[in-house]
C-alpha cells in the first residue's frame, strides 16, 4: 500500500506526465487592439469622448488615445492597456463598445458575441464593423488554433489525454512493482546472511564441544 507522503509526488508526476505531452491544455489566446475607428459620438457637451471595451464580467479597458470620431487610431499591441481580452476556451463572450456619459448611462456602440472563431483571417486579424458606429480590428493569432479544435477534435484529444493518463499509471506501478520487488530481495538477502551468519556460530559451538574446548566454570 502506498504511503501517504508518497502521493504528493505522485500526483506531480502525473501532471508533469500531463502538461508536458499537452501544453496547450491551459491555452490562453490573447486579443489585442490593431486600430479603430469611431464614426459617431453621442457625447454633445464635450469636444472629445472617452471610448472603451468591456466583456461581461471582466474589468473596462478604456482606449486612451482614442477621443474624437473620425480618425483612425493604430496600435501595435504594446500599450498600457494592451491585451483587450483573452480566450481559454472556444466558448464566445458577450462585449461591446462603449463612450462614458458625463450625464447618464454610457452609450452604448454596439455589443455583441465576440468569439474566437470570428478570427478566420491566416494572420489571425477580425474586423467589426457597425455601420454609422465604429470599425475596428482585432488580432489573435492563437485563437485560429484555438477556433480549429471541433467536437471531433475534443473528442480525439481527450482520448489521447486518457490514454497518456493511463499509461503514466502503469508506469508508476511498475516502477512501484520493481521498487518492492527490489526491496524484498534485500530483505531475502539480508535473512540468508544472518541464517548463515548462525549456521556458522553453531558450527564453531559444534566444534568447540568435540574438542574439549567448552567453557569451563
Amino acid at each position: 500500500m502506498l504511503n501517504p507522503n508518497s502521493r504528493v509526488p505522485l500526483l506531480l508526476f502525473i501532471s508533469f506526465i500531463f502538461f508536458a505531452c499537452f501544453p496547450g491544455s491551459t491555452l490562453c489566446a490573447v486579443v489585442s487592439l490593431r486600430s479603430i475607428e469611431v464614426f459617431k459620438t453621442h457625447e454633445w457637451l464635450k469636444a472629445t469622448t472617452t471610448v472603451y471595451f468591456q466583456c461581461k464580467g471582466e474589468t473596462k479597458t478604456v482606449l486612451l488615445d482614442v477621443k474624437r470620431s473620425h480618425a483612425l487610431y493604430a496600435f501595435n499591441g504594446e500599450e498600457s492597456w494592451q491585451p483587450l481580452s483573452n480566450f481559454t476556451s472556444k466558448k464566445c463572450k458577450r462585449c461591446g463598445f462603449y463612450e462614458e456619459d458625463s450625464i447618464t448611462l454610457d452609450d452604448v456602440f454596439e455589443e455583441w458575441e465576440f468569439c474566437p472563431s470570428d478570427f478566420t483571417a491566416p494572420d489571425g486579424e477580425y474586423i467589426r464593423f457597425k455601420e454609422k458606429q465604429f470599425m475596428a480590428t482585432f488580432l489573435c493569432s492563437e485563437c485560429l488554433s484555438l477556433a480549429a479544435v471541433d467536437e471531433h477534435g475534443d473528442g480525439k484529444g481527450m482520448h489521447i489525454i486518457v490514454v497518456v493518463l493511463l499509461s503514466a499509471l502503469v508506469s508508476i506501478i511498475l516502477i512501484l512493482g520493481v521498487v518492492g520487488a527490489y526491496k524484498f530481495w534485500e530483505k531475502k538477502i539480508r535473512e540468508q546472511d544472518q541464517a548463515r551468519l548462525l549456521k556458522l556460530f553453531e558450527d564453531d559451538d559444534d566444534i568447540g564441544d568435540e574438542l574439549g574446548l567448552g567453557t569451563v566454570i
